[in-house]
């Protein structure tokens, strides 16, 4: 896909990589909606934008407000008259805990922001994307959508259902203009535990293999340009994706093992 005088619009963009995939579709030459509930972190993505010849507007927005949502496309069009992309990155981590420890809130919230939330965001803009000769949609799913994380099994179960949202929709969209693409991070240094309001592990000391969201940015616009079916992130998936590949079962436990020796 072409980026350059596109519109598209971004959600999570107040940090991160939804940030830095809304910096970098812009400098790209793109027009860039940022959305996200965090005010403050919005108005820093627009200051990182300043001086550039593209505009990017700030939308704040909770992805849960079925109104909210279904009122976006309007106000984006208001701004910039026209939408060509929908790249949905806003998403929430659940608590580190056994599933037999956690409660129906958890299972709501999670379920609430990474699933309904990106389906209404795609349901809401779809129609305008229809419309245009070139269209985008990006969903993030995550590494944990192709190998199961014990103490994470409610958002790999919520990014297991963007998965095959999204590349259901692709199947779905084949003859049309628009184009699916689906993200699969590994470990990414965002503060995702912090902005979904869970505490981090203590790997007394270890530590994990992180790709920056920098590094995760430049990834994900490369992949809509490229129109990539999925986009595997960090050197961490891709070794751990090849292994659930050929050994599965052992791979899953060996990642619970490494999971339960710090919870």
């Amino acid at each position: 896909m072409r980026i350059p005088d596109k519109v598209f619009v971004v959600t999570g963009a107040g940090n991160g990589m939804g940030r830095e995939v809304a910096l970098g579709l812009h400098r790209r030459g793109a027009h860039v909606a940022a959305v996200d509930l965090d005010q403050v972190g919005l108005a820093g993505t627009a200051e990182r934008a300043r001086g550039t010849g593209t505009r990017l507007s700030t939308h704040v927005l909770n992805i849960t407000d079925r109104d909210a949502v279904a009122a976006l496309p309007a106000q984006v069009l208001d701004v910039h008259g026209q939408v060509d992309g929908l790249v949905n990155i806003a998403g929430i981590a659940q608590r580190f805990a056994l599933f037999a420890d956690l409660g129906d809130d958890d299972l709501d919230r999670v379920m609430a922001v990474n699933v309904t939330g990106t389906i209404q965001m795609c349901r809401a803009f779809l129609p305008l994307l229809l419309t245009r000769p070139e269209a985008n949609i990006t969903n993030m799913s995550s590494l944990s959508a192709l190998l199961p994380f014990a103490s994470q099994i409610l958002y790999s179960a919520s990014k297991g259902a963007v998965q095959q949202f999204s590349e259901g929709l692709d199947a779905e969209l084949a003859d049309t203009n628009v184009h699916v693409v689906t993200l699969f991070p590994g470990n990414v240094s965002t503060n995702l535990a912090q902005n979904s309001g869970v505490e981090m592990l203590d790997a007394g000391g270890r530590r994990a293999p992180a790709t920056t969201p920098e590094a995760a940015g430049k990834k994900i616009v490369a992949g809509i340009a490229k129109d990539r079916y999925r986009v595997i992130i960090g050197t961490d998936a891709h070794l751990l994706y090849t292994l659930s590949r050929l050994a599965p079962r052992r791979t899953a436990r060996l990642v619970a093992k490494q999971i339960k020796s710090v919870l």
